[in-house]
């Protein structure tokens, strides 16, 4: 099999003066999006060929439709836009394939004490911060879920939230977190315990309140991301990531003029007026790439940690999307694919499952 080989060469010209000069090569001169359909191919096929036609079919329309959105990023340089649309479709087929699948293994969306003690609870990212830190003081994983088996178990969980940290920092929370995507679609279904006692039916009520006016009806008043932006305590965590993360926002002091758009568009609440004189945003910036689609100036931009602000032109942004899009596919093609598998057997035979 032909292999193609991308590589992205900035002059030094480029990083010196802040010119932007930028050569993508490759052996058969395709286009730059061109080697990411291999990858993305490879992620969604999962290491083997889907085997019936409604699988092919799902895995197919999936791969037209996240190629395209990463055509449409890279070519237009709105990052924001299309992002949102890859990130919302990912978290509304979560819900689809999360619901089905629990219901599919066993019989329903209830968390028993039994699914509890056997390890059936699937892990979520979300509560990283408790389990590594007590598990790198005890030694000891407290969580009743499964650590090599099953629905999303620890250790992949764990192993995929690494990764992703490393190449995007808090990007994950742009990219790859499903609840970062319902906030962002005003969205929130979510497993919940078996109601048993007057105990739990009140605990319920007040989560599904809180999760109701933090993910649908607050983001829905004031346009940003309430829950991720002020109140997840794991992406409190995540933005930690940040620090060692090697791309960062920078913002053009000599050609910004004080607008505040960017301020006022970020969803996040990662920019105020100090941080945009200081030419930068806060700890918490998920690289969604709004403030840099709105800037009208375009004094906004993706950078590489360690060179000149502007070095390289549109470089620092196309080389975070590469990485950036390859975990959402990676994590959130299967859930498209999935999803649209259950739909089709919904229209052909009434039923989900």
């Amino acid at each position: 099999m032909q292999r193609e080989i991308c590589h992205v060469e900035i002059s030094d010209e480029a990083l010196c003066c802040n010119s932007t000069e930028v050569n993508f090569s490759r052996s058969s001169d395709k286009p730059p999006s061109q080697s990411n359909l291999n990858f993305s191919a490879l992620m969604l096929y999962g290491g083997g060929k889907p085997a019936d036609f409604l699988s092919q079919l799902a895995v197919g329309i999936t791969y037209i439709f996240v190629n395209l959105l990463f055509f449409l990023m890279v070519y237009t340089g709105k990052t924001y836009r299309y992002r949102s649309v890859l990130f919302i479709t990912i978290a509304i087929c979560f819900v689809i394939t999360f619901i089905t699948n629990l219901i599919e293994l066993r019989g329903s969306m209830v968390l028993t004490k039994e699914n509890m003690i056997s390890g059936e609870t699937p892990f979520c990212h979300l509560v990283i911060p408790m389990v590594i830190i007590p598990a790198a003081i005890t030694r000891t994983i407290i969580f009743p879920g499964s650590i090599t088996e099953g629905f999303a178990p620890v250790s992949a969980m764990i192993v995929i939230w690494l990764g992703a940290s490393l190449a995007l920092g808090r990007g994950w929370c742009s990219w790859v977190c499903f609840f970062g995507g319902m906030d962002e679609f005003f969205s929130a279904v979510t497993e919940f315990a078996e109601i048993t006692s007057f105990k739990i039916l009140i605990q319920a009520i007040i989560f599904f309140s809180l999760f109701a006016g933090l993910v649908v009806i607050l983001p829905f008043l004031t346009r940003r991301r309430i829950q991720c932006g002020l109140f997840c305590p794991f992406a409190a965590f995540q933005s930690f990531t940040n620090k060692i993360n090697v791309f960062s926002v920078h913002i053009d002091r000599e050609k910004c003029i004080g607008c505040g758009r960017c301020i006022q568009n970020c969803p996040t609440f990662s920019l105020d007026e100090t941080s945009t004189w200081q030419g930068k945003t806060l700890m918490s910036c998920a690289k969604c790439g709004r403030c840099v689609d709105t800037c009208p100036k375009q004094a906004v931009s993706f950078h590489i940690k360690g060179t000149p602000a502007g070095a390289g032109g549109d470089a620092a942004r196309l080389l975070f999307l590469f990485p950036a899009f390859l975990f959402a596919v990676t994590i959130g093609g299967s859930m498209i694919s999935g999803a649209l598998v259950r739909l089709f057997k919904f229209i052909t035979t009434g039923s989900m499952i």
